[in-house]
């Protein structure tokens, strides 16, 4: 096969395939039939000498030789994207809709300046918000469910930054710090809180999944401590609320304190043991990096001020 004889716009094809990783979806994404890209992916076959992408129950699965090609095709695609795109695109006349996935504490931080910026520079993009209750939001950005996700989800970035090339873009916002939160009269909220007080009070966990063990659990593992959770709940603003009304104790990121609505009635306290700093991470699918809207909504997240936390470039 001469390269000189290949239709390029098989390439493009391919990308869209890849991306998705389904036929059908890729079929929308490039308004063609589904019957019109597998006859695409044929003729691809056909010229490279390779079966490049292989049908399973929920998709497609690449081979070796088309995860090899996809990265310099992706890129050589993007770059040419880039080098024919508008550079001058007036964001106040562009009409989106972006669905977001979050918690809800990250909600309270963000989405109000996000409103602001809307009503002021782009007042024809709408949002949905979407229930964000897993640390993987991947498939729900591969389904095409949501078009950015923000939150923790460590197990998801340090693959992302060091297995191989996939279709999941990532940038982290900011960083915060644990701390130990009770409300203002409970009974160890005038001394230092030691390990042992720390172990025998009763607790309250912020858990998406509902499972009793949390960071906190695997610290005190190593330490060959325990601790009672007495409640598990899925919302930081339901925390505050019980906390800063019973005598549970609750861990919680410094700088979500404020979306608890209760920062004037509970009382913050250092660890008695080290936690990791938590990361805040954007997640979104390639098929959006160029997209003059969502990049827009990107910068907004990015520039959004979290008062207690800190951003990598600060």
């Amino acid at each position: 096969m001469s390269f000189l004889n290949l239709d390029l716009n098989l390439l493009r094809i391919f990308d869209a395939v890849m991306t998705e990783q389904n036929l059908t979806r890729a079929a929308s994404r490039l308004a063609m039939t589904q019957p019109a890209v597998s006859n695409a992916l044929r003729r691809l076959r056909d010229s490279l000498g390779d079966e490049l992408l292989i049908r399973t129950a929920h998709g497609v699965k690449p081979t070796p030789r088309a995860e090899e090609l996809w990265p310099v095709i992706r890129r050589t695609l993007s770059e040419l994207e880039e080098a024919v795109a508008p550079s001058n695109i007036d964001i106040s006349l562009i009409q989106a809709t972006f669905r977001m996935a979050m918690a809800d504490s990250t909600a309270v931080l963000l989405l109000p300046p996000l409103v602001r910026a809307i009503e002021q520079e782009a007042p024809g993009i709408n949002i949905r918000m979407m229930p964000l209750t897993t640390r993987e939001p991947r498939p729900m950005l591969l389904r095409g469910d949501i078009d950015l996700a923000i939150g923790f989800f460590p197990g998801v970035v340090a693959q992302l930054m060091s297995g191989p090339d996939t279709p999941i873009r990532h940038e982290r916002l900011y960083t915060g710090q644990y701390v130990c939160v009770m409300r203002k009269d409970h009974p160890l909220a005038d001394k230092e809180l030691t390990l042992d007080e720390y172990c025998s009070a009763d607790h309250l966990l912020v858990s998406f999944s509902g499972r009793a063990h949390g960071l906190s659990d695997e610290a005190l593992a190593q330490l060959h401590r325990t601790r009672r959770i007495l409640l598990t709940v899925n919302q930081f603003f339901t925390a505050g609320q019980v906390v800063a009304n019973s005598d549970l104790i609750t861990v919680l990121p410094f700088h979500l304190l404020a979306s608890t609505g209760m920062e004037k009635h509970i009382v913050v306290k250092p660890l008695p043991f080290k936690l990791p700093d938590v990361y805040v991470d954007m997640l979104w699918h390639v098929r959006d990096s160029r997209s003059p809207a969502h990049k827009w909504l990107r910068t907004q997240m990015a520039l959004t001020p979290v008062k207690g936390s800190r951003r990598e470039n600060a």
